[in-house]
């Protein structure tokens, strides 16, 4: 049902021509076949970018926390949609989010170590005009719709033999793209 209600949302949304991005604006991927992350989180997201700048944004990716050349992104599989974040210190945001530049990524999505996913860094880095954090944790979810956890990610688990941190505090790209907080803007082209 979240699928068909992102797809629809998404056909008329990312009609308009790519706004003009600004620093602080949120990236989302959006992919054209579900995987691992697609399976257990609403829409077809799978990850996050901040914007710095015109030419580039910051991200947790599998080689950690790095600035990435925005025309990287256009070369994906799939598009990336543009969410611009409603009362927030964008300058701020920014300032904190390259504090974790060089910081590994977090393979394993867990909230109590220093390593990082790209949902997380948004959350981490966004702040309100008031200094307070706008993204708050939501339960982790590893399940289908059925409520099963997926196989996948029982075996991703059982191989670093620890239990799938189902329910425990976290964020995800798909469920950060539908706060209210962001306005989705267009389509990167």
């Amino acid at each position: 049902m979240a699928r068909k209600w992102f797809a629809n949302a998404c056909a008329i949304l990312l009609l308009p021509s790519c706004q003009t991005l600004k620093p602080g604006d949120l990236l989302f991927h959006v992919v054209e076949q579900g995987n691992a992350i697609t399976d257990v989180t609403p829409g077809m997201i799978d990850h996050v970018a901040i914007v710095l700048s015109k030419d580039s944004v910051i991200e947790a990716v599998s080689t950690g926390v790095k600035t990435t050349p925005l025309d990287s992104l256009r070369q994906q599989k799939g598009y990336y949609i543009i969410g611009r974040v409603r009362k927030v210190d964008a300058a701020q945001s920014v300032a904190n989010a390259r504090q974790y530049l060089g910081r590994k990524y977090d393979r394993l999505y867990l909230p109590d170590n220093e390593d990082i996913y790209c949902s997380e860094l948004v959350q981490f880095s966004f702040i309100d005009t008031q200094g307070q954090r706008l993204f708050s944790s939501i339960p982790m979810s590893f399940h289908d719709a059925s409520g099963r956890i997926t196989d996948y990610w029982t075996k991703f688990y059982r191989q670093y033999n620890i239990a799938v941190p189902e329910g425990q505090p976290g964020t995800n790209p798909g469920e950060l793209s539908q706060r209210k907080m962001v306005r989705i803007k267009g389509r990167l082209r």
